[in-house]
């Protein structure tokens, strides 16, 4: 497989289902040790109030005037409201990691398990965004703390648990604590579509391609609708050199998508793909 068609299908599939490889595929990780969650040693001397007020210090005058008057209120008697105001004003102005930040005062003040998940995902989803690779592993630290905190409040949250063992594989140096928790939680829900996901993307990231596709395979069998598969499915075979199951699979996905526009780019691909 060329490098420039392998640069093609990830285009292709980032266009497609971006949203799965931001929520699912594995984030960047450092391991270096001062900082605990759990067991798992994740070396950093920052925290994430360093890094949120890095950001705040750099805004633009006239968002700082608005941060500020929002900051103010997050004391008041509608703090959760205030704070919700803040999340979205970092969403704005692009910074997911310091949002997270205030979605995580949310969860501290009301303590509600809903809202540490909530955090604890936004954290996850930031990891994809974060530039500054000293602040990678402060992410996960926050990231494992929320699910941690909602674990306490609903230790029966299976995606909780799911992600809490994503972040021990990611972004820790005791990874195989992370894959005794899935692989436990496969043996009662081994139908778990997310479960299967993060194996897959796992695999995936370790160059295991067919373990990725028994993985994706599982997917596919346990939600058939869930059509964006078959890009990741065609992905794995291409890595493996297997150009007629990587056909195969985009004509799967072509046959099964409702979006015109990605069928018609994935039905030029399969033509290059065909014309070599």
């Amino acid at each position: 497989m060329s490098a420039i068609k392998k640069t093609q299908l990830l285009l292709i599939i980032g266009a497609v289902v971006l949203f799965v490889l931001l929520y699912f595929a594995p984030k960047k990780s450092n391991h270096p040790a001062k900082e605990e969650t759990g067991n798992a040693k994740i070396k950093t001397s920052e925290t994430i109030e360093s890094f949120v007020k890095t950001a705040t210090d750099v805004l633009a005058s006239e968002f700082k005037k608005t941060h500020d008057a929002l900051l103010k209120n997050t004391t008041g008697i509608e703090k959760s409201k205030w704070l919700d105001s803040l999340t979205k004003f970092w969403d704005k102005n692009k910074r997911p990691d310091v949002a997270s930040f205030y979605l995580e005062k949310k969860a501290v003040l009301n303590n509600k398990a809903a809202d540490w998940f909530k955090a604890g995902e936004r954290y996850y989803y930031a990891l994809r965004f974060v530039k500054d690779p000293n602040e990678v592993p402060v992410i996960y630290l926050c990231t494992m703390r929320c699910y941690q905190n909602g674990l306490k409040l609903k230790p029966n949250n299976t995606d909780g648990k799911i992600m809490l063992a994503s972040c021990y594989v990611e972004g820790t140096q005791d990874p195989m604590k992370g894959i005794t928790m899935l692989k436990e939680i496969e043996k009662t829900d081994s139908n778990n579509v997310k479960l299967q996901l993060n194996f897959a993307f796992f695999s995936v990231k370790s160059q295991q391609w067919d373990k990725a596709i028994k993985r994706f395979e599982k997917v596919l069998q346990i939600d058939p609708k869930n059509v964006e598969v078959y890009l990741h499915l065609a992905d794995a075979y291409e890595q493996q050199g297997n150009k007629i199951k990587t056909i195969e699979m985009l004509e799967k996905y072509v046959a099964n998508s409702n979006d015109v526009t990605s069928q018609q780019t994935i039905k030029k691909y399969i033509d290059q793909l065909k014309s070599n």
